[in-house]
Formats: structure tokens, C-alpha cells, sequence
């Protein structure tokens, strides 16, 4: 029998690297990504705000998300070339893989990308899985997060989302 801790140990390297590093986004796009997550985090966040509640587990769900975010572009800069904005939007394939999000481009430059998310399915996923309540804290609160870890030469605004009713997610990136 093998030690729990020596588990990764006994494990073949390069299962064992792909285990420790996140390749989930670019093996299965952030939408199912996202859907397998909330499927399980739905009824956890339920029994944890039952016994804390609701406002202080959704605080700990908010800053565990913030913090896996810039975790994840601190992840994504040290694969890319550079932490430029260009590098960064170029990064981007895993989150609108299977139409997730329909976009329309406004500006595309060194110094700025701006675009408005017209369709968005994680918002009608999590409004499917009866979750329209957490999709902003699982999903759009790692929008500024995602950036502020891929670099810190990037400035992230956005003033609606279609989660919370608007009609379209105004995403602006700039060049600090």
C-alpha cells in the first residue's frame, strides 16, 4: 500500500506534472470548466452557508475565487512570451471555445482591447443550474483578478454585465 503522501511520488512523472500544473482550461474550455465547478460548488456553498451563513460563505467563495484568479494568470504570463496585453488576448481561446461568449471587437491595439460581450453562456448556464445568484461571484469576479496576476501593467474596467441584467459585458483593457 502506498503512503497518501507519497501518492504522487508513485505516480508516472508526466501524470504526476499534469495533476500539479491546471491545464483544464485548454484541455476543456472555462465553460464546462465552469459547469463541472458549480455543479459541485451549488450544493456546498448551500451546506456551508447553513452552518456560517449565507453573506460570510459568500464572502470566503469570493476570495477563494479572486485569489485562484491571479493565481491562474500569474500561471498563464510565465507561458507566454511576454505579459502584454497582446500575449494576454491571445490567451483568450479557452474562454470563448464553443461560442461561451459571442463578442464584439471595439478597439484591438498594443495599448487597448475593448470588447462587449453580447452573448454569454456561463450567465445562462449558472441561470440553468439555478445559480444566477453565485454566477457573478464564480465567474465575472475573476475577470480583474485574471488580469491583475498575468500582469501588473494592465488596467481592467468594466461597468455592467450581462449576469447582473445589462445588456452587454463592456470589457476594457488597457495599457498602464
Amino acid at each position: 500500500m502506498i503512503p497518501v503522501s507519497g501518492l504522487f511520488a508513485a505516480l508516472p512523472k508526466t501524470y504526476a506534472s499534469a495533476m500539479k500544473d491546471d491545464n483544464l482550461n485548454e484541455a476543456v474550455g472555462v465553460l464546462t470548466r465552469r459547469e463541472i465547478e458549480a455543479r459541485i460548488l451549488k450544493p456546498f456553498f448551500e451546506a456551508v452557508a447553513s452552518e456560517l451563513g449565507e453573506e460570510k460563505t459568500r464572502a470566503l467563495l469570493k476570495d477563494t475565487v479572486v485569489k485562484e484568479a491571479k493565481n491562474l494568470g500569474n500561471a498563464m504570463s510565465k507561458t507566454q512570451k511576454s505579459n502584454s496585453l497582446e500575449a494576454f488576448a491571445a490567451s483568450w481561446e479557452p474562454w470563448i471555445r464553443g461560442g461561451a461568449l459571442e463578442v464584439e471587437v471595439l478597439e484591438q491595439s498594443e495599448e487597448n482591447w475593448r470588447f462587449n460581450v453580447l452573448r454569454c453562456k456561463y450567465a445562462e448556464m449558472y441561470r440553468d443550474l439555478d445559480m444566477a445568484d453565485l454566477g457573478a461571484t464564480l465567474s465575472c469576479n475573476r475577470d480583474a483578478a485574471l488580469i491583475e496576476g498575468f500582469s501588473d501593467t494592465i488596467q481592467f474596467e468594466r461597468s455592467q454585465t450581462l449576469m447582473q441584467g445589462a445588456s452587454c459585458c463592456d470589457f476594457s483593457y488597457r495599457k498602464k
